[in-house]
């Protein structure tokens, strides 16, 4: 019933996140902690490229693996612009399997919120294990629900620059204070001239973690030297609901 980052979605994404647009200082901050990291790295749920490519750019040998076509498709497109050719997978993060060994595998902005359980994202971040290098790490953003208000209706209009436009429609669905997740129902339309031309439902859902229960979580599966950030400031302890968190981590 419902699409997973499909075409209208995808190009929505491009035009309001553009290559090297910087979201409150993420790419800045990935830049910085990437900095002495002179082998292989794995961006996880690469999207379109927005923070690959930056990276690319400035010297890093980044690969990438996202589950959408569409999304993998226009991070190919924009690469090929820019004349780099990084590897890019088509995968499943909790079944992924690749030869390369990385130094670091990241998940920029809260992405890793986008798995759909726990026990999928317990998976995950043991697949990601197998797939770090000695003394590899981790770095991955997460969020929380800090304005989530069930039940709210949101609607935005995007002008594209072929006369063409997208309308947003955002539904709060549910959230759900057990299983610690949000629900949300997208709606993406195209029109030209009064016209409808196409239609896209998403269905969003968004995990939250607390930050003991990640951190322990982490120390579970076997992670070393954990650090957890704030705001992209390297070591500063969460002290706000709005501000992006951040986990550091390293395998033996």
């Amino acid at each position: 019933m419902f699409s997973y980052y499909g075409k209208l979605s995808t190009e929505l994404y491009d035009l309001t996140k553009p290559v090297g647009r910087s979201i409150n200082g993420d790419i800045e901050y990935y830049l910085k902690r990437l900095e002495n990291v002179d082998g292989r790295v794995l961006e996880a749920g690469v999207g379109s490229g927005r923070c690959l490519i930056p990276l690319l750019e400035n010297g890093f040998v980044v690969d990438g693996i996202d589950y959408s076509p569409e999304m993998l498709q226009s991070c190919r497109n924009r690469c090929e612009e820019r004349e780099l050719a990084p590897e890019l997978y088509e995968m499943r993060l909790e079944n992924f399997a690749l030869s390369q060994q990385y130094q670091s595998i990241i998940m920029p902005t809260g992405t890793f919120c986008l798995i759909e359980s726990r026990e999928k994202a317990i998976t995950v971040l043991k697949n990601f294990k197998r797939h770090l290098a000695s003394g590899g790490r981790i770095i991955i953003d997460l969020l929380l629900p800090y304005d989530f208000k069930e039940g709210e209706i949101s609607t935005e209009v995007f002008s594209l620059p072929n006369g063409e436009g997208i309308t947003l429609e955002s539904k709060s669905i549910q959230i759900n204070w057990v299983k610690q997740r949000t629900t949300t129902l997208l709606k993406y339309e195209k029109w030209k001239k009064g016209h409808l031309l196409e239609t896209e439902l998403q269905e969003l859902q968004l995990s939250w973690y607390g930050i003991e229960e990640f951190t322990l979580l982490l120390k579970d599966l076997g992670y070393k030297n954990i650090i957890c950030s704030s705001g992209y400031v390297f070591g500063k302890s969460p002290t706000a609901p709005d501000e992006i968190v951040t986990f550091e981590a390293e395998i033996g």
